[in-house]
């Protein structure tokens, strides 16, 4: 009745390891730090000492990886030069005190006036040298930015001989940008701290040998390897020996440590590592408890979850949302209009009568006054600054489409088994007929279904031995015989047994069972339990009913959905709809579908868009395997428990990283957040633009206007780096300050 098993994977010294990507340099972990270089590995965590390096193995090429991310506008980040990162700062401070300086000479009257210029000349340099730099990158693409704008403006001030006009431009431009440079590197920060989590070494467990330190890039599927208490965790794997507590909350966001022991047979789990449970699967970059581990690798450094989600979280950052495409493309239009609209300012001369030198300063300070650098940031900042925040709670969201996507959702289709339900079947029930106790019932029960490896059987076995305790004896049975669609049949010493549904039990010659017994056992299969009789020789022991049942925080997170805005919640399955309406009701959904293929829920989908509820948005919820094509066909698909998954992480537009149906509630509530946040930094965005143009064409000067307009970009990246600092309101205090947030 067992499928046949997959070979195990060939022993680490006959198996090719592929490099992994770049590592960061050495040195401490914490999330508030610089910044690390990309990559899956990171700073080892201190190891006690051991033998000599095992010798690498060869390396093969390494598996495909996410397209680099493009630069995002208006993110001015230079880390090439002896000065690195720190380059642009240190030129905004220079600036800064060139300034400050030429202007108190300049009030003062101290000194000569051609040093005062003098250092407005120094202040043109230091505040315009990396805007320079990237107008002319700028120009060569074919794009005219704020940049050029700013350029133009202090060129024209220069030309006036108004040098400390243009100096206070370029100025508070530089500082504009360093500062909006570093409150944007906060967010992405982290981001990055999650790539510098997983050790740069590991110990490696050979046989009847002492443990060897080596790089986590050798190590291959097989291997073993012994994790110290209080290290982290330095391959994905399973616990093959050993008990401990990990704190997953880096990968998973969940608040507190999970108690993890070894599986049962080592040989399967490395055969079907998607088959170990949650209570022995460990991941890289998570942290062990008071016990020591031996843990046996499932992934490559390159290939496990961390770095996973690392790389697509940093890809996420390339994928515009709605509203980021359409201020890009308002851009491409609006600079140039402005440039046009300086050229007529230009020839203004020739129909009022002032001077050239009056005229072209008036036109320069609209120029300034046009520039649209709060426009251009306004969403990219909210959308990343969102996304670290979800990342940070064990939410991976793929850019800022399926963020804004999911501010405007009306309704959530969920999967029924594994998502609303626990995903494993539960004995819930115990029936028994007259004249049998409840002890004879479920040791006949287990002495028959642990000789089968049915999921419902296993279930089985599990509960009813919990509840018999440790005590109670078990018959011994054999002889089984599996009967297809209806139950087992077996042997207790001279005895027949029987477990299955009513319907066998109909073909059965034999005594009738009690007619108030089958009444309750058809009020059980009613509500959508699978019932298994129990029948020994002659006599009716009783019932067994099983369900797969609903998470303890289901009926919670529908109704937090509610709350938030949420209009319709239906549940989609492909059990009978008598499994799917007892659990709808039990979860409070408003609809419940039963008996639908992968086919029937995309078109479920496709009904629930464009039905009664208009165009509606729809979310799918679903394990990002079978429920793929109904993922990929609703407005945002979301997948549960994506952190042993490689597949839930590639389809799912948002990917849960743990099974904790609150990250819901959580990730909905952000965007919704994110959404007006995004709206509140337009309107304020185009709404100084729109004050600062009527205001420099009456009179206002370039000094004013740039103040504002630079006042006004650091007010939308404050703005959005609030979303750092979001906290669901359904969730738990203990919750909210989990070591991962």
């Amino acid at each position: 009745m067992n499928a046949k098993q997959p070979p195990v994977p060939t022993p680490r010294d006959a198996t090719p390891t592929a490099p992994a990507g770049p590592t960061a340099p050495a040195g401490p972990t914490a999330p508030a730090g610089p910044t690390a270089p990309a990559g899956p590995t990171a700073p080892a965590t201190p190891a006690a000492p051991a033998g000599p390096t095992a010798p690498a193995t060869p390396a093969a090429p390494a598996g495909p990886t996410a397209p680099a991310t493009p630069a995002a506008p208006q993110e001015h980040e230079h880390a090439d030069g002896f000065l690195g990162r720190q380059a642009e700062p240190l030129f905004a401070a220079l600036a800064t005190v060139t300034f400050l300086t030429g202007l108190v000479l300049n009030l003062s009257g101290t000194g000569p006036k051609s040093l005062a210029v003098g250092l407005f000349v120094a202040t043109y340099f230091f505040g315009g040298f990396f805007t320079l730099r990237e107008a002319v990158a700028s120009v060569r693409a074919g794009r005219f930015e704020v940049d050029f704008l700013m350029l133009v403006a202090a060129a024209g001030a220069a030309a006036l001989g108004k040098w400390e006009e243009g100096a206070v431009l370029l100025f508070l431009f530089s500082v504009g940008h360093a500062l909006e440079s570093y409150a944007m590197s906060r967010a992405r920060r982290s981001i990055e701290a999650l790539a510098t989590l997983t050790p740069k070494t590991a110990l490696l467990v050979r046989d009847g040998e002492a443990p060897d330190e080596v790089p986590v890039e050798t190590l291959a599927i097989g291997d073993t390897v012994l994790v110290r208490p209080h290290t982290r965790v330095p391959a994905d794997g399973f616990v093959r020996s050993g008990v401990s507590a990990v704190d997953q909350a880096p990968v998973t966001g969940e608040s507190v440590p999970v108690d993890k022991r070894p599986v049962e047979d080592a040989d399967a789990a490395l055969r079907s590592p998607r088959g170990v449970g949650d209570d022995s699967r460990v991941f890289a970059g998570t942290v062990n408890g008071a016990g020591a581990l031996q843990v046996t690798v499932t992934s490559l450094a390159a290939d496990n979850t961390l770095a996973r989600v690392v790389e697509l979280v940093r890809g996420a950052e390339s994928q515009q949302s709605p509203t980021q495409a359409f201020t890009a493309r308002f851009q491409l239009i609006f600079v140039p209009g402005v440039l046009i609209l300086v050229t007529v300012l230009l020839l203004a001369g020739l129909v009022i009568d002032e001077p050239f030198s009056a005229t072209f300063y008036r036109a320069m300070a609209v120029l300034v006054a046009a520039s649209p650098c709060a426009l251009a940031i306004a969403t990219p900042a909210a959308v990343l600054s969102a996304v670290a925040r979800a990342a940070r709670s064990g939410v991976l969201v793929k850019g800022g489409g399926p963020l804004e996507s999911l501010g405007r959702l009306t309704t959530f289709a969920f999967d029924k088994t594994g998502t609303l339900t626990e995903g494993r079947p539960r004995l819930t029930d115990v029936i028994t007929a007259p004249g049998a106790t409840e002890q004879e019932l479920l040791s006949t029960a287990v002495a028959v279904e642990r000789l089968s490896d049915h999921p419902l059987a296993l279930a089985v076995v599990r509960d009813a031995q919990a509840r018999l305790g440790d005590g109670e004896p078990v018959p011994e049975a054999g002889e089984l015989d599996a009967l297809v669609g209806r139950g087992l049949r077996a042997r207790i010493g001279d005895e027949p047994v029987w477990v299955g549904s009513a319907s066998l039990f109909d073909e059965l010659p034999g005594p009738v069972s009690d007619a108030e017994f089958l009444g309750a056992v058809r009020q059980l299969e009613a509500s959508g339990r699978t019932v298994m009789i129990v029948r020994r020789g002659e006599r009716y022991l009783g019932a067994l009913a099983v369900m797969d049942t609903p998470r303890p925080d289901a009926a919670r997170v529908i109704a937090r959905l509610r709350d938030l805005g949420i209009r319709r919640t239906v549940l989609l399955s492909g059990d009978n709809q008598a499994v799917a309406t007892a659990v709808g009701q039990q979860v409070g959904v408003d609809d419940a579908r039963g008996g639908l293929l992968p086919q029937d829920k995309v078109d479920a989908l496709a009904g629930l868009g464009s039905g009664g509820a208009g165009d509606a948005k729809v979310a799918m919820v679903g394990d990002g395997v079978n429920d793929a094509p109904a993922m990929a066909n609703a407005t945002v698909g979301i997948a549960m428990g994506a952190a042993g998954s490689a597949v839930a992480l590639e389809t799912a537009d948002i990917a849960l990283m743990s099974d904790r149906l609150d990250r819901i509630p959580l990730a909905t509530g952000l965007s919704r957040k994110a959404s007006r946040i995004i709206k509140q930094n337009l309107y304020v965005s185009l709404g100084i633009v729109a004050v600062l143009i009527p205001a420099t064409l009456l009179g206002l000067g370039i000094g004013p206007a740039v103040l504002v307009h630079e006042g006004s970009t650091l007010l939308v990246v404050g703005n959005a780096l609030r979303l750092l600092g979001y906290r669901d309101r359904s969730t738990p205090s203990a919750a909210r300050k989990s070591p991962g947030e």
